[in-house]
Formats: structure tokens, sequence, C-alpha cells
């Protein structure tokens, strides 16, 4: 019987459905569980090497000279460690005493996955067995703290600092007596910032001229963050970028860098490691000429991007000083574009970065004022098709014309189907007699494809949707829908918006259009729910402007 027949059908696309979402939260179990057994989360005490860290204190690096590199071996296990935990209010770093690098960085207003779920403060900067990604700076050149193949011991008074509710400013020192010359290598936050100054004093007391280079550097290997990376969804940007003198953002993939080293000199500049919503970034004065460079380590899955700065010259006698940036956070627009200039080119839009920017302030703004992010999304996309309806109008009425065509169209086949010249001739009549121009709709569409590309390019690259629930099930907007919900419903929003449509007179082109709600399913069940949220009402909103043209179109026939 059919109804036997429909039953069945049914019931075995809700057992295919559960089939998916339970191989989905298996798969995602297991990436956690592998993260677990791999990454050893680094315990620090005052004087021993931390848990987790490489065995005999493998954490030096090559590092930039002013010509060419030079290699640093491993660092001597029996000196003494000393590891510095440093905490505002957004931020948790550790700074080795050998050498004074920033070790790990965590955000604390960022967690690692959901609360729910046991999130914890996302770490950035981190150095063990598996995940090497670190900032390290020192002195190089005549006078250099980092010679003789080794890094400096610096020495501190306490090991832990946190800064308090009455401080603006918190300064931690880390000193060093270098043959009668007393530097101080401070590290200077604010309670909110997400920056680090990092500041080098230095006290001549000897009778000879002190000349030496601050360098900063990135070093991290190129593994994706969270240890695994999907062959499906959306594959954001993982990689190097920096300001060259004839472009304002130049970004390098680690198989780019591989290929060929890169450098630059510029005034000013900056240089950044890039993944999906996070940077760390070196940001040197910006009146100095600095010398930039990104290259790989030879027979090791280790990418550098360093920078050196102009020469510390301080006369006998003297005092002398230099400070440099180093940013670990969120991609904030306002706050990268207040460190440097173009920094905040690095929540990249893409070539439609002018179009970008005003949609995503926009957005914004109406956050501001509903305080969810889902809604806001709702409300832009509502905006954005309110705006452009009078170019969409032409188009969907040029639609709705060819789609009332659709049987004359049929009969025309029937009877010139097998002669294309006499089709295409007695096509052409019908099109000119009842005035519908085919290709109508075309340009008014190709006119809004920039702003529907700049609004999904805003999506995938802000932070701020990262965690943000929207309503129900949907509590993370960056993560892909756990039920696939809207990823059906954007399914069969297409599904009829092509029921509204004239479909194409090419039997296979037909065919393809009454498959792509399909494929795009199945594509969007691993897009973020934010994006597929945008997609889904987009489709709707495109549905209710096409009934309304249908409705103008009918009523002037009456």
């Amino acid at each position: 019987m059919d109804w036997q027949k429909t039953v069945l059908i049914a019931g075995m696309a809700i057992v295919a459905w559960l089939l998916v979402i339970q191989w989905n939260q298996f798969q995602d179990n297991q990436i956690e569980l592998s993260q677990a057994n791999l990454v050893q989360e680094p315990t620090y005490s005052s004087n021993s090497e931390p848990s987790g860290f490489l065995e005999n204190g493998n954490l030096d690096s090559e590092l930039p000279l002013l010509q060419q590199p030079i290699s640093i071996p491993q660092q001597n296990p029996e000196r003494n460690r000393d590891f510095i935990i440093v905490k505002n209010n957004v931020v948790e770093v550790t700074i080795d005493t050998l050498g004074g690098d920033i070790v790990e960085a965590k955000l604390l207003k960022h967690l690692d996955k959901m609360p729910n779920l046991g999130g914890q403060p996302l770490a950035i900067l981190q150095q063990n067995n598996t995940v090497t990604y670190i900032a390290k700076s020192g002195l190089i050149g005549p006078n250099a703290t980092d010679k003789n193949n080794n890094r400096p011991q610096f020495s501190s008074s306490s090991n832990r600092y946190e800064i308090q509710d009455n401080q603006e400013i918190m300064n931690v020192d880390l000193t060093l007596n270098m043959d009668g010359i007393k530097i101080v290598k401070r590290f200077q936050l604010s309670q909110d910032g997400y920056d680090i100054s990092v500041q080098y004093l230095i006290n001549n007391l000897t009778s000879s001229e002190f000349n030496a280079n601050f360098y900063g550097q990135i070093k991290r290997d190129s593994k994706p963050p969270g240890g695994s990376a999907s062959a499906l969804g959306v594959q954001p940007y993982l990689g190097a970028a920096l300001r060259e003198p004839e472009t304002n953002y130049a970004k390098y993939d680690f198989s780019e860098i591989e290929e060929a080293s890169v450098k630059a000199s510029i005034t000013g500049g900056w240089i950044t490691m890039i993944q999906h919503y996070f940077i760390g970034a070196w940001i040197p004065p910006t009146d100095d000429q600095n010398r930039y460079e990104l290259r790989k380590v030879k027979d090791e899955d280790v990418y550098l991007m360093s920078f050196i700065g102009e020469p510390i010259i301080v006369g006998a006698g003297q005092f002398g000083s230099y400070e440099a940036i180093f940013y670990v956070g969120p991609k904030d627009q306002e706050e990268l574009s207040r460190l440097a200039e173009y920094l905040d080119l690095t929540v990249d839009y893409g070539f439609l970065w002018m179009i970008g920017k005003p949609i995503f302030f926009a957005m914004k703004a109406i956050h501001g004022v509903i305080g969810n992010w889902g809604w806001s999304i709702i409300l832009l996309t509502l905006l954005i098709k309110l705006l452009l309806f009078p170019l969409s109008a032409a188009s969907l009425k040029s639609m709705a014309k060819m789609r009332n065509l659709q049987p004359e169209m049929a009969r025309l086949k029937e009877l010139y189907g097998d002669d294309r010249q006499k089709m295409s001739q007695e096509t052409m009549s019908l099109y000119k007699k009842e005035k519908v121009n085919p290709a109508g709709g075309c340009f008014p569409m190709l006119l809004q494809m920039p702003v529907f590309l700049s609004l999904y390019w805003v999506l995938l690259e802000s932070v701020e949707i990262r965690h943000a629930p929207w309503v129900f099930w949907i509590q993370d907007l960056s993560a892909k829908d756990p039920y696939f919900i809207l990823p059906l419903v954007m399914g069969a929003s297409m599904l009829l918006m092509q029921k509204m449509q004239p479909m194409p007179t090419d039997p296979m082109q037909a065919k393809i259009m009454q498959f792509m709600p399909i494929g795009f399913t199945f594509l969007f069940m691993t897009f973020p729910s934010g994006l597929v949220l945008y997609w889904t009402v987009n489709n709707l909103l495109s549905m209710a402007q096409q009934w309304y043209v249908n409705r103008q179109l009918i009523s002037k026939k009456k």
C-alpha cells in the first residue's frame, strides 16, 4: 500500500538522520579524546621546568642576525629555569626567565569550548610535546645578550604577578647584569589589554658604548589550532602576515614560506601569526626602519616570523631604552587599528573588505541594541534585503514572467525540438511578443552578489559570534548545528524557492538544479550555525519577495 511505503521511507530517513547525528558526536568525542591524550597542559613551579615541555630544554631555535641567521643549540638543562606567571583581567602569560620568552598565553575571556562542556581559558601560545607556538625576543649585535650560542638567564623578584583593581599598569621586571651593564627586560600590562609592552632598559655603567639590536620573533609549527583539521566545512586561513613596502597586508601560508623565505624592510610595520578569530603579533616602533623575515627551520616543522629593529646605542655612563609591543588575543578591529596602521586588515574580508567593514559595524550596532548575535544576523539580513529590493525586484519580475511562459516554451519544444534554428527563432519571437528579456534579471542579481559575499566573510571572521548563543539548541553560532535542524530548514527553503522559479529547459541543467538543495544541505551541515542562519533567512526573505512580486504581476493582469 502507498501509505505503508511512505511511512517506511519516512522511518528510514529519520533513522539515517539520527545516525548522522550520532556519528557527528562520536567524531567530536574522538577528537577531544585524542587532544586530551596528546596535549599535556603545562604546570609550573618556581625552580623547575614545567611538565609537558620538551625534554632537555629544547626551547630555542635559530635567531635572526643582522645579516644571516645563526643556530642556537639546546639550552643546558642544568641551568635554573624559572617560569613567571603574569595575569591581568583578560590574559595570563607565562614567561621563561631563560631568555625572557613568552612560552604560554591563555585568554581568560575566551574558552576552548562552551562553559557547559567544561571550557577552560583558551591557550593560544603554548610549548609542549605536540605544540610549538611562542613569542621570543632579545638583543643581538655587538653587545648582544643572546650570544655565544646561549640565552641570557634573567632573574625576577617574584614568580607570580597579578594586576590589582587599583592598578592601571603592571610592570614585570626581569634583570640581568652583563659586564657592567645593567639590563632590565620589562613586560608591561594594562588592566584589560591583550597588548604586552616588551621594553629593554639599559644602564651602561662601562666606559664603552653599548650597541645592540632588538629582535622579536614568533616561533610556531604548522599544526592547525586544536591539533586536527577537517577536510569538510569552512577552512579559515592559517599562516603569517606582515606589512610590506608595496602591500599593506601581505599574507603567506606555511607552504609558501617553505618554498621561499620572505624578507622586507619598512618604516614601522608589523608581523603576525593568524588563525581563526585570533592572532599573535609583534609591533615595533612606528618611526624606526625595521627588517622582517618569514622562514622555515630546515628539516623541522618550525616556522619563524621575525623582525629586527634599529640599533640601540647607549653611550658610556648613559641610560637608554627600547620598546616593542606583542599582542596576543582576538581579532578586535578597533583595538588592532589603534595598535598599528593596517593591522586591522588581519580581520580579512577578502577583496570585498570595503563592503565588509560597513556590514560588520552595522551588525555590531544592531547587537548593541538587542544584545543577541543571532537576532542581529537576522535583522542585518533583513536590512540588506530591504536596501537591495529595488535591484532584486527587476530580477524577480523577470523570473516570474519566465515562469509564466513555461507552458508555451514546452509547446514550442514539442513542435520544434528537432530543429534548433527554428526553435531559437520561435523562442525569440515569443520573448519579443511578451516583452520578456531572459537576461533582464541577471545584472541586478550580479550587483547583489558582492554584498552577500561580504556578509559571508563578516560572519566567518567575527570573533564576536564565537560561543555566542541564539535560541534553544543553538548555543554557539560559530559551531555547526548539533542536530542539523538549520541545514535541513535551509535545504527545504532552497527547494521551495526553486518551485517559485522557472526551471532550465535543458534536462541536464534541470536535474542539476533539482539536486542542488540536497548537496547544499549536506555541505551546510558542517558550516557554523551563524552562516547557515544567514543563508536560511536570506532564502526565506527571497521567497517572500518573489511572492510579493508575483502578486503584483497578477494584480496588473486583472
